[in-house]
Order: structure tokens, then sequence, then C-alpha cells
């Protein structure tokens, strides 16, 4: 039977791209690793590789074709023997799963007997958002468009500057749009030089403007330590408070998909360790948004830690016309008795997995979103342990001087008498994080490791 060619999915936050070129004609013999196409996502240009053998029947996409679903049917490929004729034997497209179920569901003489919803979480109310608020849903990559660009015309000495920010809309479509609404003059794009640029934007913090440096990832950012560290944050120190430095460096940190382990490294315990630095890495399209604005606005400078995996992802965001979230608060996204779950960035992701299961089994955890790593709500924290009497930190980053580390010294120093059990940590695996998927996945923590320390807490 001929085999389909699907358009394939780079990266988890590949939703769709460009077919721009077929590099083999229909009728050609193909092998195993062919370069048969190239598509173009928001990154890159990216080659398309044949996973079989025979011969090229049918381009069902041309060259040229932009906005081409990942999953699609690109070509067909005939095996030895088949012909033009065994084209139309090729299994049809996957139809959606409610579209499928719609003939068999129309068929029933009889409803079947509804299973019990699994549960859910639940969601508290964000005390910064008005009862009543209407609420709009965004990707967060657009939350965060929106917030840089409110505070540009807000403030005229808001201004943008990194890597293909402004010509090419921003590596991760981030900054789309801003070059044209705002100009060349505050939406700039810097040489491939990190110690330059940042350098620059230090420069222009001192003499009052506000930048806003984007990484195109933080591992880049060690070219420019020095200037964050030694110019950025220990200057108004140095300076007996007679020089501030308002600036925002904001980009993806840590792991995204298959980048191997120059490009997935987690800094949020490095930069959180530094005085003079606030630390933000939030989760919600809503919170991306507002702290952004807050972090724009802060006289300090701002490490603004985003994640790529979470760039595509959807959530509500206040149609507020100045919507800010204060540096600083924690927020409890789900309420429960039984053990305190505590994280932030992707981290959530699998803390409010786990806690779905965890509820199924009778455990119900209170799940912290921390928003703000440095300075850290540790009254937040605190206050939940001692109603729990249990804890388990998840983050991404390797334990060894981690985040995980420094809240369980917190509760230990300022809750200990409430702990019916050790504070258990879940992080990521102790190597460079590898390139081959299944390694990823097993360097990577998981929801299944959070159950599992949740529920040694609880003796369960």
């Amino acid at each position: 039977m001929p085999i389909q060619v699907l358009m394939p999915a780079l990266s988890p936050t590949m939703e769709k791209g460009n077919l721009a070129k077929w590099l083999k004609k229909e009728g050609e013999q193909i092998k195993s690793g062919d370069v048969i196409a190239e598509i173009e996502t928001d990154k890159a240009t990216m080659e398309v590789e044949a996973t079989d053998e025979g011969t090229l029947g049918k381009i069902l996409i041309p060259e040229g074709t932009a906005d081409v679903a990942v999953n699609t049917p690109i070509a067909t490929i005939l095996a030895d023997g088949e012909s033009a004729a065994d084209l139309a034997k090729a299994p049809a497209p996957a139809k959606p799963a409610a579209e499928a179920a719609a003939p068999a569901a129309a068929k029933a003489e009889a409803p079947a007997p509804k299973a019990a919803p699994a549960p859910q979480a639940v969601a508290e109310p964000d005390p910064e958002v008005p009862v009543g608020t209407e609420m709009i849903t965004q990707t967060i990559r657009e939350a965060l468009r929106d917030a840089m660009a409110e505070e540009m015309r807000r403030d005229a000495d808001v201004f943008v500057m990194g890597e293909e920010v402004a010509e090419y809309q921003g590596a991760y479509k981030v900054t789309q749009g801003l070059l044209q609404e705002f100009g060349a003059k505050r939406v700039i794009d810097t040489p491939i030089t990190e110690h330059g640029f940042a350098g620059v934007g230090v420069g222009a913090a001192m003499t009052g403007l506000k930048p806003i440096v984007e990484f195109m990832t933080f591992n880049f950012a060690m070219q420019a330590i020095d200037q964050i560290i030694n110019s950025a944050a220990k200057t108004l120190y140095m300076s007996g408070g007679q020089m501030g430095c308002s600036i925002v460096f904001r980009g993806p940190n840590g792991a995204a998909a298959r980048v191997a382990a120059q490009h997935s490294q987690d800094y949020s315990a490095w930069y959180s360790n530094i005085p003079g630095l606030k630390v933000v890495a939030p989760f919600s399209a809503a919170d991306y948004k507002g702290l952004l604005k807050a972090a724009i606005r802060d006289p300090n400078p701002v490490i603004f830690l985003e994640n790529e995996v979470l760039y595509g992802h959807t959530g509500e965001v206040p149609k507020l016309d100045d919507f800010v979230i204060p540096i600083g608060k924690a927020r409890i996204v789900r309420s429960g008795s039984h053990v305190t779950l505590i994280s932030w960035s992707n981290g959530m992701t699998y803390a409010l997995k786990a806690a779905d299961e965890l509820a199924k089994e009778g455990i119900e955890a209170e799940v912290i979103d921390l928003r703000t790593l440095r300075p850290m709500d540790t009254e937040t924290i605190v206050n939940s342990v001692k109603k729990t009497g249990r804890a388990v930190t998840v983050e991404e980053g390797w334990a060894q001087s981690g985040v995980g580390a420094e809240i369980a010294a917190r509760i230990m120093e300022n809750a200990f008498d409430y702990l019916d059990a050790p504070v258990a940590r879940v992080s990521g695996k102790d190597v460079p994080m590898p390139y081959a998927a299944n390694l990823e996945k097993l360097a990577l923590p998981s929801a299944a490791e959070v159950v599992e320390a949740a529920k040694a807490v609880c003796y369960r």
C-alpha cells in the first residue's frame, strides 16, 4: 500500500509551516534518508527526510504553500511493484475524533452510560483581576507582544533590541508587528554578539532609557553574563544609589525540544542567586503579560525567563486598559489540604497534571505557581505548608543548588514544626541535556515522578 509522507512537527511549539521547496520530483526513486523537501518554520528552513524507500508517486502539497498544518499528508511514496494506479489505495487522512464519532453516534439506539469525569484543577480566582472582568484568549507569544506594545505606547523611553527582533519579527514571533508600529529606532536588530548588545542595553539604561533586551535563548546570554551581573545588577549598590539600571533581559530559558545541551539549560537558579536582580518565570498567558509590564516599569534590572514550549499555549488574559501584576507575589492555582506542590514556568505543567492524578486517589494537592523567583514569596509557601504539612518542589533545572533546594531550606527555617514528612524535590536529571528525543524525555521531570513524590510524603 502506498505510504503517506506527513508534514512533520519539528518542535512542540510548531503547529504549521510553509512548504518551501520540493527537492524530488514525481517518479523519482527515493531512499531512506534522502532529503525530499524543505519546509520553513518561524525559526528556520528545515529539511524533510524520507523514512521509507520507493518512488515519489504523487506530490499532494505544491511547493510554495503556506501554513500547512502538522500531520497533513504532503506526498505519497509507492513501494517496489506499485504503480500510479495504486495511489487510490493510500489511506485517507484521519478525521477529527468528533467528526469520526458522529456517524456512530447517530446509529446508536441508546446512549452509552457516561463515565465519571476526571478530576480537574480548581483554579483559584486571581486577586489581581477584578470580579466580572472580561477575558480574552491569547497565546503566550501574543500576550508578551501586547505587553511590550502597551508599554512602548505608554513610555517613549522603552525600546526593544536583540537578534532578529525587527525585520524577521522575532525568532519566535514574539515581537511581531512592533517594527511596523514603532519604527527602526525603537525596535532594533543587533549583530550576533550578546556581550556587545547587552552592554549597549545596560549603558542605555544607565542614561535613563528602558531597554528590553531579547536573547534568542538564555543559553546565549552566557556571553553577556559580565554585563548582566557585574554591570546591571551591581551598579546601583556600587554607586551608592546614584545610578540605576532599568532594563529587562527576556527570552526562552530551559529545555525546548531536541536542541541538545548547549541550548537547553535552565538558568533559574543562576540568576535568582544574584542580589540586585529580580527574576520572573511565569506560566500562564495572563501572568506573562502582567508581569512583563511590571518588569518594564521596574527601576531595577529584571531577568524575565520565558519557555519556548509554552509560546504557542493559549490562556485567558484580562481585557483591562492596564493589567499589571506585582513582582514577588506567588499564586495558589489550586487549593488542597494534603500536600503542597510548588513550581513555576513549565514545571507547572507537571504539577497540575500530577494534582489531577493525585485527586483520583483521594489526595488533594495545593498547587503554588511562584511566578517570581527573586524576590521569592516565602509567606505564601510557608502558609500553605502549615496547612498541608507536606511539600514537593518541581523544576526542570538540576537539583544541586537549585531553586527547589532554596524552597526546601526556607520551609525548614519557617515551618519545620509543621512538617509531617521531609520536603521532596523533583527535578531534571543530573546530566547535560541529551539530543535524542527518548533520552531528552528521560532527562526531564514528569507528572508521574511528581505523583510518586507526593504519595511518598503522604506515606501512601
